[in-house]
């Protein structure tokens, strides 16, 4: 099982090489912070001329190893030095260095994604499998209702119903249940304090993301669980004696989640697409914030920032996808 599993991290780190380098020559050859640049210059009345701003922008943008009119491949190469030698992912047209944005961003993405993430994989397959047991029963109508309506909603008109409703508690109960940014401003003194203000800040943001992972992740556990439940294998664990509980856990769940786990993997590239929207009403400055100004602001730099870091928690969960196979199905250990 290790070498199998070293196999699939050489290639998930090929992957995530040759990923990067695309996103690299896309955004160098697309987004031209050059002409943006010039523009602002121009449009702020600056007494210089045309000449005088552009041969200024292109010392600039040398400098940062962003300037359009040099070629692509020497940019990369001195680029990709850079990254491997020294970690620097390099700097923005307006000077910012993409390594600190990076560190303060990513620790707060990292929170909502991967507990949005886990969450919605635990409850969600549990929810799913209890369903199909209860087949047709009050809970598993009920359940499909929620979960569809669940589906159907837009993850922007779940986050603002969930601060709508938060509102109407603290207005409703006299609570004062703060949703605003990743904490308070000031923060409480005390390390438990400031504990307790961070989880009460999470505490919606992660509701909201794993909200669709429950509901999707249910139907497919669902819907796989009813065909392994009546599989020829689970009735003749049944007819041999086993019970209907040991016989659902040991058999029908445990294949039936073979299929799902391959499914985890994109969850995680879903749930980043997803954050932008749950970070911007909520009030967070993580990664997916970060990719709309990189592509707003012209920063190859940091536009090719936020596909390692996309493309990392992808292979994360592909990781953890085999990782989770390889424990259930005897034949990938074997193999």
């Amino acid at each position: 099982m290790l070498r199998y599993l070293l196999r699939r991290i050489a290639n998930y780190v090929l992957l995530l090489f040759m990923a990067t380098t695309m996103a690299y020559f896309i955004a160098g050859t697309q987004l031209n912070p050059r002409a943006k640049l010039i523009q602002e210059r121009l449009s702020s009345g600056k007494n210089q001329t045309r000449a005088e701003i552009e041969a200024s922008v292109d010392r600039l943008l040398n400098g940062y190893n962003i300037n359009p009119n040099t070629s692509i491949f020497e940019r990369y190469w001195n680029w990709l030095k850079n990254v491997v030698f020294h970690f620097d992912w390099g700097y923005a047209p307006d000077g910012s260095h993409v390594n600190t944005e990076i560190a303060n961003r990513v620790p707060l993405s990292l929170q909502l994604v991967f507990l949005g993430f886990f969450i919605g994989i635990f409850v969600g397959v549990a929810l799913g499998a209890y369903s199909a047991v209860k087949q047709y029963s009050a809970f598993d109508r009920v359940t499909t209702f929620i979960v569809m309506l669940l589906i159907s909603t837009p993850s922007i008109v779940l986050a603002i119903l969930l601060q709508m409703l938060t509102i109407k508690m603290n207005q409703t109960l006299g609570t004062d249940l703060s949703f605003s940014g990743p904490y308070s401003v000031p923060q409480p003194d005390g390390t438990f304090a400031a504990l307790m203000d961070r989880l009460e800040h999470l505490l919606l943001p992660t509701i909201a993301m794993s909200l669709g992972g429950i509901a999707v992740y249910s139907r497919y556990q669902r819907n796989l669980m009813l065909d392994t439940l009546g599989a020829d294998y689970v009735r003749t664990a049944r007819a041999k004696g086993l019970r209907f509980a040991k016989a659902v856990r040991l058999h029908a769940l445990r294949t039936s989640l073979i299929p799902v786990a391959t499914y985890f993997a994109f969850g995680i590239a879903g749930l980043i697409t997803g954050a932008a929207i749950t970070e911007q009403i909520f009030g967070w400055q993580g990664m997916g914030i970060y990719a709309i100004n990189t592509i707003q602001l012209m920063d190859i730099n940091g536009t090719v920032s936020v596909v390692a870091f996309g493309g990392a928690c992808t292979l994360t969960g592909a990781l953890l996808s085999d990782m989770l196979i390889a424990a259930i199905d005897p034949r990938v250990r074997v193999g």
